[in-house]
């Protein structure tokens, strides 16, 4: 059995520098994370819950980690399957709905379009369905993560 991998980091509330958190509408929600030898990640919360609308926010970073993921499992394929890919875009929508009495993601959509210079389109397309499944963060969340994938063939 492969050894597990593990990831580590340090997150901090960076927003004390405006004031203690003592009143829930003016507290700052700003945020760094640091990871070792990488650029800090600064970040808020979303606008909704009063952060930062300049700052990417927990959520944002979860739809960028399961797209990024997709993609990233999906290019290792095609390079395996001799399908030589020129160019990868995504625009990924994640909905976040009210469940019970709180806040939860309940789906997450795809919207891969590629374009690819040698194979065949329908087998690249074919991959996306594999890529989903071999998607490490995609099989970690409690939602549904779909896709709509397009390919071209360049020319």
């Amino acid at each position: 059995m492969p050894a597990p991998h593990r990831y580590q980091a340090t997150l901090t509330w960076s927003g004390a520098a405006a004031g203690p958190a003592s009143d829930y509408r003016t507290y700052s929600r700003a945020f760094r994370c640091e990871i070792a030898g990488k650029e800090p990640l600064l970040g808020s919360a979303d606008p909704t819950f009063l952060g930062d609308p300049a700052l990417h926010n927990p959520e944002d970073h979860l739809l960028v980690a399961v797209a990024a993921c997709h993609m990233l499992s999906w290019l290792a394929l095609c390079v395996r399957k001799g399908i030589h890919v020129q160019s990868y875009a995504d625009q990924p929508e994640a909905t976040m709905s009210w469940v019970g009495d709180t806040y939860a993601f309940t789906d997450l959509l795809l919207r891969p379009h590629s374009t690819i210079l040698t194979g065949d389109a329908q087998a690249a397309m074919a991959l996306h369905d594999e890529a989903h499944s071999l998607c490490f963060i995609a099989r970690s969340v409690n939602f549904p993560v779909r896709h709509q994938a397009t390919v071209a063939i360049a020319g």
